[in-house]
């Protein structure tokens, strides 16, 4: 599975929801993952981030490194999962501050930039207390909000297929190419479900997950065809016509049992509960920070596979797998900036983050841990080298607030199609109509 999408938090009052109890109910579970060091006279921030135990552990160590760097400095760190993390910073934004230094979502930073949660770096970049010339001036700039810096990307990431290398030798499907198309991608897995492989329970093997309850995978699919999900902050991007096509791409599909059935593909919550996990589809939509847990799971036999294009157009591009920001209201400025430098931008560091969230943002610092990758990671390095050498296009502006309730509503509208409650037409026809009304409050 990807990096988790955001869950839906309510706007304005993102807030009024997050009730006391949950608030400490949460903080227990965060506080169980955190490390910090004891008191001292000097500055003490707080920095937190969602992830595994690995990340959490490398996040820790890179944390005491500055810590030692910059004597009376305390970094208090805490960790979660990305549920539990998610709401806890919706209530901390809610109750008067996030903390001095947060690990965002690229879907946050509108909600919090727009909402005064987050502190402007542009003095800060200005001045070289966070350094970018090692940086894309692309990847970069995802992390602004009305012109303005108030993030900084950790990793630069890239969405593809994990696919079951073998299933596709038996299919006598080649291994995708960048240049592949969707038209390819959907014979493909008619090709494959015709095999009439069984999975361990004794059900039929699909040719891929349902892609049409994915946001990321529709955006990928509107842009190889010179489209995007949205036209400004305010304004969606594409048009009823659109959605219906793409919706109706991947009803069919399901419907000759070329894809996943609806009730596998609403479990996918988890690799192991994805129907390539659960041996019931030979290829999964994933995200390259993930794509490892794939093989993990499954054997070498997966492999990492080019999203398709429209006439070799390519539709994916590099986003910031996860971003830091600087609370708006920390008490040292200076000192969280430094931290966020530190992380991004020492190379010692950048060895002992390594790849966990992703290929590092400091192109220096890539190509020094790239030395050291192996196996998967090795392969998700060199799969984002050939896409930047076939081209892609700059990545779009961070999403507008209303994206979270939106990218819901998306998943929730077609689950109404892969159930047959309604047609690919009137799904998309009714959920254009709640995201203008979501874009325009």
């Amino acid at each position: 599975m990807p990096e988790p999408p955001s869950r839906r938090l309510p706007r304005r009052a993102v807030l009024a929801t997050a009730a006391v109890a949950l608030s400490t109910a949460l903080t227990g579970t965060l506080s169980a993952c955190s490390g910090a060091s004891g008191e001292t006279s000097g500055v003490t921030l707080t920095f937190t981030w969602w992830g595994n135990d690995d990340r959490a552990a490398r996040t820790v160590k890179a944390v005491r490194l500055f810590e030692k760097e910059h004597p009376g400095v305390t970094v208090r760190t805490s960790s979660g999962d990305f549920g539990a993390y998610m709401q806890k910073l919706a209530t901390q934004a809610a109750g008067g501050g996030i903390p001095d230094v947060a690990q965002l979502d690229y879907r946050q930073i509108s909600q919090y930039a727009g909402g005064d949660a987050l502190l402007p770096l542009d003095k800060a970049i200005g001045d070289d207390t966070i350094r970018t010339s090692a940086m894309d001036e692309e990847l970069v700039r995802t992390g602004t909000f009305g012109g303005t810096q108030y993030a900084m990307p950790m990793g630069r990431g890239i969405t593809g297929y994990a696919y079951d290398t073998k299933i596709y030798e038996q299919a006598g499907v080649p291994a995708p190419e960048p240049d592949w198309t969707w038209q390819d991608f959907a014979e493909a897995n008619k090709k494959i479900a015709a095999l009439g492989l069984k999975s361990p329970d004794g059900r039929h093997v699909a040719g891929s997950n349902d892609g049409g309850t994915n946001e990321d995978v529709f955006e990928d699919w509107l842009r190889s065809r010179g489209g995007k999900l949205y036209a400004s902050q305010t304004r969606l991007g594409f048009t009823e016509d659109d959605l219906t096509e793409f919706w109706t791409y991947f009803d069919d599909q399901r419907k000759h049992g070329a894809v996943a059935r609806a009730e596998d593909t609403v479990q996918a919550d988890s690799t192991e509960w994805t129907p390539i996990g659960r041996g019931l589809a030979a290829a999964d939509y994933t995200w390259d920070a993930t794509f490892p847990g794939y093989p993990a799971l499954l054997g070498d036999r997966v492999r990492f596979a080019p999203v398709p294009t429209t006439d070799g157009r390519a539709g994916t591009y590099f986003k910031p797998s996860m971003l830091l920001g600087v609370g708006a209201h920390t008490r040292h400025p200076k000192e969280a900036a430094e931290l966020v430098d530190f992380l991004l931008n020492d190379k010692r560091a950048g060895d002992i983050l390594g790849f966990t969230r992703s290929t590092p943002p400091n192109r220096t610092i890539a190509a020094r841990v790239a030395k050291t990758l192996k196996g998967p990671e090795l392969d998700i390095y060199r799969y984002g080298q050939a896409m930047e050498k076939y081209g892609v296009a700059a990545p779009p502006a961070a999403p507008p607030r209303g994206d979270v309730a939106i990218q819901t509503a998306f998943n929730r509208n077609y689950q109404r199609v892969m159930y047959d409650l309604t047609s690919p037409r009137r799904a998309a026809r009714e959920f254009i109509d709640e995201a203008n009304r979501e874009l325009r409050s």
